[in-house]
């Protein structure tokens, strides 16, 4: 486990003092690596969240320049970085706000190219990409490689959250078998929306890294930010899933039974 220095520990002070949190939990958060995709107003204030929090690496990924109709949302955005890479001014923002963390910023976007390494490298990443063509792969390369994923995604005021274990719980293909049109830019949204979204995404990320809490593992959290209703939901696990359905099948036969409290927290080594 990876001990805290003085200033983690006055920096971290009022989460260590969580009942079930203490100095345990914050150095699993400092031994975790995450994958953030997307890095917009969803994946850019979740990436934050776990900065603030003392994740030890954040890996974020994404292509394509900032635009000025992003900047409604983009909190780690300045109006000075319009026309560049976003996922540089992240990097640099989040720097500033936490030099404990590292931050490591790739300019690409999700690609089978690039999938596998990305994932390999990473203990859980987080899925806020803008597009259902990302999301199916890094869902397919987190089952592969069996690493948790959180998926967040939204639609004008609507949005839903779930947590995917692979073995364990529903992959993305199961949720959605089937892949509905989805225009990145064909969609109003205000930043708070996004924003409420991604603060529920960074926790899911947090209880799953230290064992706090309960993950939102096989419920799917559907949320009309409208009229302020949530709703959870039970999604269908199918067994001959094309992605996940052989992973789940041989976690089932070997799944020992666990009684331990964290045992929902993901372990780590140097």
């Amino acid at each position: 486990m990876f001990n805290l220095t003085p200033t983690e520990l006055e920096r971290y002070r009022r989460q260590i003092m969580l009942p079930g949190f203490g100095e345990e939990s914050q150095q699993r958060l400092k031994a975790a690596r995450v994958l953030v995709t997307g890095v917009g107003g969803l994946g850019g204030t979740a990436a934050l969240y776990l900065a603030v929090a003392g994740i030890g690496k954040l890996i974020l990924v994404r292509g394509g320049e900032l635009r000025l109709d992003d900047m409604n949302r983009q909190i780690l955005m300045t109006h000075n970085w319009v026309g560049k890479p976003r996922v540089f001014q992240a990097m640099e923002t989040l720097r500033a706000i936490n030099p404990d963390v590292e931050i490591e910023a790739i300019c690409e976007y999700v690609t089978s190219e690039n999938v596998d390494r990305l994932v390999q490298s990473v203990d859980i990443a987080l899925d806020c990409a803008h597009n259902f063509a990302e999301r199916d792969r890094l869902n397919a390369a987190c089952v592969r490689w069996k690493k948790p994923m959180v998926e967040a995604a939204m639609n004008n005021m609507e949005a839903y959250l779930t947590t995917i274990v692979p073995g364990q719980t529903p992959c993305l293909s199961c949720i959605f078998p089937e892949k509905p049109e989805w225009n990145r830019r064909g969609f109003g949204v205000i930043g708070a929306v996004s924003g409420t979204l991604a603060c529920l995404t960074a926790l899911e990320a947090i209880k799953l890294l230290t064992g706090i809490g309960q993950p939102l593992l096989s419920q799917l959290l559907t949320m009309d930010l409208n009229q302020l209703e949530f709703a959870k939901r039970r999604p269908y696990h199918d067994p001959n899933c094309p992605v996940c359905g052989r992973v789940s099948q041989e976690s089932e036969r070997s799944a020992p039974k666990q009684k331990n409290p964290r045992a929902n927290a993901l372990t780590f080594t140097k």
